[in-house]
């Protein structure tokens, strides 16, 4: 494989994906793309986004909340009420027209997290203090108390090492930056894709990081994710 890229939760916005594909530009057949889960919910195109990362012949999928809710949804027509008001209407609408089986393999094969090396990616959070198979599906793909303590050494310039891997990469608790940031050893990818922010995408080796329009801007009319 050639080079390997990261990024944040996508939630429906495919113009923003494809932006950021683009100004890489991304090689379809020999780079590798870790995604931080939630491709799903929110803006109108996650049957799009899910479509376009298909096409990656190097794709590493994590699952995030939003898929596991959008999974359930599919396998048995469950509606979580959570879910829908935080954008799970625009994703059944991107579904008008039927889900093909190939998606819900898709979301079916997401993994709780994975390793490259000694560099952890999941997409909400672990606890550092418990090996991760003593961990659950619950921690992965909602606990915040990693981002928080990672954004709290990020605002007071703390280099505090709060895992025992080289890096964590994780999404799930949007930023306001409008771009990753690492607090600790711990990088922040959710530069806010999902509400009023845009979606980032980052080389793993060098850090160079390339952003999409702010999402409201690719989407007028629309309002993405309603409440958190």
């Amino acid at each position: 494989m050639g080079k390997t890229y990261v990024v944040g939760d996508i939630h429906g916005a495919y113009r923003a994906l494809r932006q950021c594909l683009e100004k890489i530009p991304f090689d379809y057949d020999n780079h590798h793309l870790i995604c931080l889960g939630d491709a799903c919910d929110g803006w109108p195109e996650t049957k799009s986004c899910i479509n376009e990362l298909l096409k990656i012949k190097n794709l590493t999928y994590i699952m995030g909340n939003h898929d596991h809710w959008t999974l359930l949804w599919m396998k048995t027509g469950e509606i979580n009420d959570g879910w829908l008001s935080q954008g799970g209407d625009a994703t059944m609408r991107s579904y008008q027209s039927g889900v093909p089986q190939q998606h819900v393999q898709f979301l079916s094969e997401a993994l709780p997290y994975f390793l490259l090396d000694n560099a952890l990616f999941v997409h909400a959070g672990i606890d550092p203090h418990l090996p991760l198979e003593q961990q659950g599906l619950d921690t992965f793909l909602w606990d915040r108390n990693l981002a928080i303590q990672a954004m709290d050494c990020y605002r007071n310039n703390i280099n505090e090492k709060l895992s025992g891997y080289e890096e964590v990469y994780i999404g799930h608790t949007p930023t306001t930056f409008m771009k990753p940031v690492r607090g600790g050893n711990v990088w922040l990818m959710d530069t806010g894709a999902g509400w009023t922010g845009v979606l980032s995408m980052m080389d793993v080796d060098t850090k160079e990081i390339y952003t999409s329009d702010p999402v409201p801007d690719l989407y007028p009319g629309e309002t993405g994710r309603r409440s958190r």
